[in-house]
């Protein structure tokens, strides 16, 4: 357990310390988590509406915080090429993400083109009913993304990385609350970069 604990905080510290230098960026994360948190508790009542809350808010205001904000050249703070950081990645970098996101975005295209999915759905009777469609099609596709990267990370790495993983991404908007719910306060006040002797990287 100890050791669990103990590969949780090194996966949460190297995604932070790699991936969150931009205020922009831990501002959206705190959005997102705020919104992810909220789909938890909606996701035991309704989850095709928690599901559309969580890929329709919270997952693109994270993802874009990443693609648009956050800095990509050489990281002056750890010493550190972008692309390495890409290498090392543990979860999702962002080639993945864009796949990731791919996948997002075809589900509502795929829906609106093939309604029942060729006989696997009823025909949804207007807008709420599709859009519903489109919450579960995007619950499934989350839970997909999960357990696809977990198992793989059984054998690139071991089980216990990729339980780790699994553990730090359901946990994520817990952490992420935490940790940046200061960031739009100094977004505010004028301050762009956690690190403000990483600005020139920006």
């Amino acid at each position: 357990m100890t050791s669990f604990r103990a590969q949780l905080a090194e996966q949460r510290w190297d995604d932070h310390r790699f991936y969150h230098h931009s205020l922009i960026n831990q501002s959206l994360h705190f959005i997102s988590a705020c919104t992810f948190i909220t789909a938890y508790l909606v996701l035991w009542v309704d989850p095709a509406v928690a599901s559309l809350m969580a890929w329709g808010v919270a997952m693109t205001s994270r993802q874009a915080g990443h693609f648009f904000f956050e800095p990509k050249a050489f990281d002056h703070v750890n010493g550190v090429s972008h692309d390495h950081k890409e290498e090392i990645k543990v979860g999702y970098n962002l080639f993945r993400k864009y796949v990731l996101m791919s996948l997002w975005a075809a589900v509502p295209v795929v829906l609106l083109v093939q309604p029942t999915l060729f006989g696997l759905l009823i025909r949804p009777d207007g807008v709420e009913a599709y859009l519903r469609h489109v919450g579960i099609g995007w619950l499934l596709l989350g839970i997909g993304a999960i357990a696809f990267r977990t198992v793989h990370l059984f054998f690139i790495h071991d089980v216990a990385t990729g339980l780790v993983w699994a553990t730090k991404i359901v946990t994520d908007p817990f952490s992420d609350f935490r940790l940046y719910k200061g960031a739009p306060r100094r977004l505010l006040n004028g301050e762009r970069m956690d690190h403000p002797d990483d600005v020139a990287a920006a």
